[in-house]
């Protein structure tokens, strides 16, 4: 199994199933901010299963850790794809800006932490392609993601702020 391989081919509506996809996703960071990362969510879904999504974009693997690649900024937001190979993970955290996500290739796992001073787990859901979850920046929801399966999985996920603070204005590292 080669675990560097492309995502997809390149093909010439490639760029036209990414744009369409960053379009709904504009649309949806309209929303007022209550609802935002629902919006943004039922924006990302419909795009989840197309295979093609991705073509031509330069997506690798880290080997050491998930990474992130920027797709598109927009106005107070970022949309990333992230590459998780077999057995990486995030951190446990809780977000300080409102996110959604999708699953785009692979199943990832989606742990919940009860807050405390330190987060107990609580609930874990698979997350299958076309799979979304979406939350505010709220200290108390706590999570994780991992990729336990044993292929390569690719999520898309768009956060409140712009790609130049994602360092301070993501995460919040709990464990």
């Amino acid at each position: 199994m080669n675990m560097m391989a492309p995502l997809t081919r390149p093909d010439s509506s490639a760029s036209t199933r990414l744009d369409a996809m960053l379009r709904d996703i504009r649309l949806a960071a309209r929303t007022q901010l209550e609802g935002r990362p629902a919006a943004v969510a039922a924006a990302i879904a419909p795009h989840l299963d197309d295979p093609k999504l991705l073509a031509g974009k330069d997506c690798p693997c880290c080997p050491d850790r998930y990474i992130r690649h920027l797709l598109d900024e927009g106005d107070g937001y970022a949309v990333v794809a992230l590459v998780w190979r077999p057995g990486q993970m995030s951190p446990v955290h809780a977000h300080r800006t409102w996110c959604a996500l999708g699953v785009h290739r692979g199943v990832l796992s989606e742990h919940f932490f009860a807050p405390g001073e330190t987060p107990c787990p609580n609930a874990v859901h698979l997350r299958g392609r076309g799979a979304v979850s979406h939350g505010p920046a709220d200290p108390d929801l706590i999570h994780r993601i991992a990729n336990c399966g044993a292929e390569v999985a690719v999520s898309i996920h768009v956060y409140g702020v712009p790609f130049r603070d994602f360092a301070e204005g993501v995460n919040l590292v709990l464990a």
